[in-house]
């Protein structure tokens, strides 16, 4: 029975999507929903990009293994960059009526920063896709013995689809029907998850000592670098991200866009904490669930824990909130390697008709890409964590130079974003003590600082 209902919402999701393809006209609709939307769309969008696997699943793992400060990259980490995101940098983009980052880097400094911005945008979201879809597959495997394989498979073909035919139309319309559902759905599992396991108190006194401690348990140098990295893998390194970015452009004005990233940080803050509470009031049920595959504990919790009408609402709203993740992450690169990467090459020739069919096609190249990364790799919270770390190396420090350093000019992000990149691959396979990203962050820094003053605008 179980199943059938899940076969239904994917079918339901995938009508949404066909119904929403009506609006998608050129491919400003199909990008950023030709920036019709009001805050309760925006604010669900920007919710909904990263309130996925990594949170539901990944985070939820990672706080019954480690306590409170296994889970700063994300939740803590990712409402941060929500915040920064309205405070600093929704107004000035949005102003330039672009549509994505790599247009504003061809703005602010040359064509060449435009095209290497690009190259460097575009891998970062295979991994993060990728992390989706084994999520999915993972749901799939749990509540219908579907085959990993298959569900990969089945997963990419249905968020492909409707990505593919409304874009942007697709992704804001399911995103606000999803949040209300993932809503719903955690909220009345984390109650019954509490009454089961007898209130706060109990879990307090079945908890360790600093397991809610929120700052490091010693003063070491490497200790606060280690929770300074964890703050910003997320906090900053997702700024940069397309997929941010245009469901930030999707709303009607400035004022919606930055009202919209502060309702959105609150909002994840707030209903990530769920999951966190209904994986520790599992790890208390039963404490023997920590040696199999934590990433099962939830999905385990409610097949074990639940009625029939709590699994059908609590998996409808774990599915609605991978693949309001994954859509918006696959149409991100698609956008990014349709209008800076295949439109310039064909200069004023290429119409506006072609450009969409191309960003279209896009969609399915980066979807064949991130099937074939998430069958080498399952582990959610690994592939999430390369995807932000790249972004953070290479375009964070370009990002901000450009809107708040004057003196920043192409050499200097070019080296920022090559330096950045090389120096935290290097550290990725010679280990330090000191996260890879850390180092990567600072050669980035040293890159814009050192071209922009070699070579003066």
């Amino acid at each position: 029975m179980l199943i059938c209902f899940i076969i239904l919402y994917l079918l339901i999701t995938i009508g949404v999507g066909w119904y929403a393809s009506k609006n998608v006209k050129t491919s400003k609709d199909f990008t950023i929903a030709g920036r019709q939307m009001p805050t309760y769309v925006v604010a669900s969008g920007l919710f909904a990009t990263w309130f996925g696997s990594e949170t539901v699943m990944g985070a939820s793992s990672e706080f019954v293994d480690n306590g409170l400060l296994g889970v700063i990259e994300d939740p803590f980490g990712a409402a941060l960059c929500l915040l920064l995101i309205g405070m600093f940098f929704s107004r000035p983009l949005y102003k330039l009526n672009i549509l994505t980052f790599s247009d504003y880097f061809r703005i602010r400094y040359d064509n060449k920063v435009e095209w290497i911005s690009a190259i460097f945008m575009i891998p970062s979201y295979f991994s993060w896709i990728a992390a989706q879809l084994v999520a999915l597959a993972i749901v799939l495997q749990s509540i219908a013995n579907v085959p990993f394989v298959w569900g990969i498979l089945i997963c990419a073909s249905v968020v492909l689809f409707y990505t593919y035919v409304g874009g942007m139309w697709s992704v804001a319309i399911t995103d606000t029907i999803q949040t209300v559902i993932i809503v719903i759905g955690l909220l009345l599992l984390m109650l019954e998850m509490l009454y089961e396991v007898g209130g706060t108190e109990k879990i307090l006194m079945n908890t360790p000592k600093d397991f809610f401690r929120f700052t490091p348990k010693d003063n070491s140098f490497n200790s606060w670098i280690g929770y300074f990295a964890a703050w910003i893998t997320i906090g900053w390194g997702s700024i940069p991200q397309q997929d941010v970015f245009q469901r930030t452009l999707s709303a009607k004005n400035a004022d919606v866009a930055v009202r919209s990233a502060y309702w959105s940080a609150l909002m994840y803050l707030s209903v990530a904490s769920m999951p966190l509470v209904i994986a520790l009031c599992g790890s208390i049920l039963y404490p023997d669930i920590k040696n199999g595959d934590s990433q099962m504990l939830i999905p385990f919790l409610v097949l074990k824990h639940t009625s029939l009408g709590m699994q059908i609402l609590f998996f409808g709203a774990l599915l609605s909130a991978i693949l309001s993740t994954c859509s918006g992450a696959i149409l991100a690169p698609a956008t990014v390697l349709g209008e800076n990467l295949i439109k310039p090459l064909y200069g004023h020739k290429i119409s506006d008709k072609q450009l969409l069919k191309t960003m279209r096609m896009s969609s399915i190249a980066i979807t064949a890409l991130s099937v074939t990364l998430s069958l080498y790799k399952a582990e959610i919270y690994e592939l999430v964590g390369e995807s932000s770390a790249l972004s953070l190396v290479a375009l964070f420090i370009p990002l901000v130079a450009g809107l708040y350093w004057k003196k920043a000019n192409a050499l200097g992000a070019i080296l920022s974003m090559t330096l950045g990149t090389s120096v935290w691959t290097l550290f990725e396979f010679y280990e330090s003590e000191i996260p890879s990203m850390i180092w990567g962050l600072l050669a980035s820094i040293s890159g814009m600082i050192l071209g922009s003053l070699i070579k003066k605008n």
